[in-house]
């Protein structure tokens, strides 16, 4: 049966395939592009606010994680920054990660009450079934932007601060 049978009869029109795209069609594609873009193109105006946000979040749940697993079975753990190199881990008898910051972030300074403030070379701190001894307080920065990453040796949290804090 040819497309001019059907049409012929008791169909009104032909069922052979467009050839074109519906207007319909059109608009969702155009809504797909442009809700995709959308999404996309922040990320390539990053300032560079975002990877050191990033960064101090990264070490500031590390520290808790640290602080509550030293506190919680009852080990020690060591947490050890490298100034020079923009690198920080922590180990236990059973456990060791090690992190390099990302994206240009480098650690400005340490400051820790016993040593004071520290901005060149490795420190180390031990954490045990209590936490560690003394507050600790990071500087990051990445061009001209700096954050502070405070961490309390009483409660075990870290606190986020965009800006240089004492």
């Amino acid at each position: 049966m040819s497309t001019t049978e059907i049409r012929n009869s008791k169909y009104p029109y032909s069922v052979s395939s467009p050839r074109a795209f519906t207007l319909i069609e059109l608009i969702v594609v155009i809504f797909i592009i442009s809700l995709t873009a959308a999404l996309v193109m922040p990320n390539l105006w990053d300032t560079g606010k975002r990877a050191l946000r990033s960064e101090a979040k990264r070490i500031g749940n590390t520290l808790r994680y640290v602080y509550d697993e030293a506190a919680g079975k009852k080990r020690v753990y060591s947490l050890k920054i490298d100034l020079s190199m923009n690198s920080w881990g922590f180990e236990s008898e059973r456990e060791s990660r090690n992190f390099v910051m990302k994206d240009g972030v480098v650690f400005k300074d340490i400051i820790i009450p016993s040593l004071g403030e520290v901005s060149i070379g490795e420190v180390e701190m031990k954490f045990g079934p209590v936490g560690p001894e003394e507050p600790i307080t990071l500087h990051l920065a990445k061009d001209d932007l700096e954050y502070t990453v405070t961490f309390s040796h009483l409660s075990g949290r870290a606190k986020i601060h965009e800006g240089y804090k004492l």
